[in-house]
């Protein structure tokens, strides 16, 4: 394909001591794209998110993301400014979500950031100043947004550790779309969810890949929302790329199959 990838990693290394984590992974994420990493349990995929999101500092390697003519290069900055300045955001695999705040109050401290430049960090907000209304409102409007495009309306003044699972599921989602991201990290978002759910959870991803243009970077076991989302996937066994390429062809290849998946054919 022509153009830059929105993600270039590049002989991507990970040691935890004499643990080799990740060994010199290289892959490329495109623009407007779902790109699924996908392995046995300790094959390192998440050790990967982490690099990518700040958490760790690679041992080596280099995480490259273009953002409006910009190169960023994630392997030197801090995890709050690949996040701010990258538009790098992330699920977790276990939910992490403000469980003792609404689910509104969730989506919209969300967007700190952005309210805090508005208020010349915190003088226009003490003194009411309109920059800081105006910032506001249109944080609460974009708050009610992805409650409405998640179906959580009408739970905005509900705890969000009150939520049904799945609609906690949900609502991390929406948070992590409140911040604008470039780049949408999903930690296993289908991890826990009925069949009905993982096929809501599908259109949702499909929707934001398609209507805005966000690129995904995805880590799921369930195969049925990997084949059935992605664009691109790749394969990690013991930290080392095994397969990369469509969910065809990798649900095709023999070394997946060995390691991974355990049958000729998924059904």
């Amino acid at each position: 394909m022509s153009g830059e990838p929105l993600l270039g990693v590049k002989e991507l290394t990970m040691r935890f001591g004499g643990l080799l984590a990740v060994d010199a992974l290289s892959f490329a994420a495109r623009p407007h794209e779902i790109t699924a990493i996908i392995g046995p349990n300790g094959a390192g995929k998440t050790t990967v998110f982490n690099c990518l999101t700040g958490f760790y500092r690679p041992s080596a390697g280099s995480l490259a993301l273009q953002r409006d003519g910009r190169l960023m290069r994630l392997e030197r900055m801090d995890g709050y400014r690949i996040a701010r300045e990258a538009g790098v955001a992330r699920t977790f695999q276990n939910i992490r979500l403000f469980a003792g705040m609404t689910v509104l109050e969730n989506l919209i401290v969300a967007q700190h950031n952005r309210l805090m430049a508005a208020s010349y960090f915190s003088l226009a907000g003490l003194f009411g100043l309109r920059r800081y209304r105006n910032a506001e409102a249109e944080a609460v409007e974009t708050a009610r947004h992805w409650l409405d495009r998640v179906s959580l309306t009408a739970y905005a003044d509900e705890a969000a550790g009150n939520l049904p699972y799945g609609a906690q599921r949900r609502l991390e989602i929406a948070r992590a779309m409140c911040t604008a991201p470039a780049l949408l990290c999903l930690d296993e978002p289908a991890a826990g969810l009925n069949p009905n759910e993982s096929a809501a959870l599908n259109q949702l991803i499909l929707a934001i890949r398609d209507q805005h243009g966000v690129g995904v970077l995805l880590i799921e076991h369930d195969m049925s929302v990997v084949m059935g989302i992605s664009d691109h996937v790749i394969v990690l066994d013991y930290g080392r790329k095994i397969a990369d390429g469509t969910a065809a062809e990798v649900r095709r290849d023999p070394a997946v199959i060995k390691a991974y998946l355990g049958e000729p054919e998924l059904c």
